[in-house]
C-alpha cells in the first residue's frame, strides 16, 4: 500500500506543469503546483478516539497527492509535508488551521474555503462512500490498523489507480 501517488510524481515535470497552469490560468500567473490541504475527522472504537485522515490534493486535477493518518497535531502534519516533499508544491490552500500557519510560509499559503471547494468536495464523497467516516454511523472500525487498511486500500485504489 502507497501513501504517495507515484503515478502523479512519474508524470510531474515542474516545466510543464507551469505550462499547463499558464494555459489554464492565464489571468494569475503561477508559479508552480497548487495543493488543497485539509483532515478529515473519523473515530476508532467509539467517538472519544478520534483518528483524522490528513490529506492533500492538486488544485487543478483534484488528484489526491499523499495521504496520512494519526491525531489532529503537527507531528502527523509535518509527516505529510514530507510526502509532499517530491511534489515540489510551491502555493498550499488550507482552512487556516493552527499547523498550517505554523508551518507553512505565508507567502506560500491562502486561507480560505474558496480555495479548498475541492477538498471539502472530496470528504463529501469519501464519507458517502466510506461508512466508517460518517458521522452517525454503527459501521466503524474497532482497531487503528483496520481504520488505517480500509481507507488505505480505498485510496490507493480509487485516487491512485492501483490494483488490489
Amino acid at each position: 500500500m502507497q501513501q504517495v501517488n507515484h503515478a502523479v510524481l512519474q508524470h510531474l515535470n515542474p516545466t510543464q506543469v507551469e505550462v499547463e497552469i499558464y494555459r489554464a490560468d492565464e489571468l494569475e500567473v503561477r508559479r508552480g503546483l497548487r495543493s488543497e490541504l485539509d483532515e478529515m475527522w473519523g473515530f476508532v472504537k467509539a467517538k472519544t478516539h478520534p483518528r483524522w485522515l490528513w490529506h492533500a490534493i492538486d488544485h487543478g486535477s483534484g488528484k489526491v497527492l499523499a495521504y496520512v493518518f494519526g491525531r489532529r497535531k503537527d507531528s502527523v502534519f509535518l509527516q505529510r509535508q514530507t510526502l509532499l516533499e517530491p511534489c515540489g508544491i510551491t502555493r498550499y490552500s488550507t482552512d487556516g488551521w493552527g499547523a498550517y500557519e505554523r508551518h507553512i510560509d505565508a507567502e506560500k499559503h491562502r486561507v480560505g474555503k474558496d480555495n479548498t471547494q475541492k477538498i471539502a468536495s472530496k470528504h463529501l464523497n469519501l464519507r458517502t462512500r466510506i461508512k466508517r467516516l460518517v458521522r452517525r454511523t454503527i459501521c466503524f472500525s474497532k482497531t487503528e490498523q483496520m481504520h488505517d487498511l480500509v481507507i488505505g486500500l480505498f485510496m490507493n485504489r480509487y485516487e491512485f489507480g492501483l490494483p488490489l
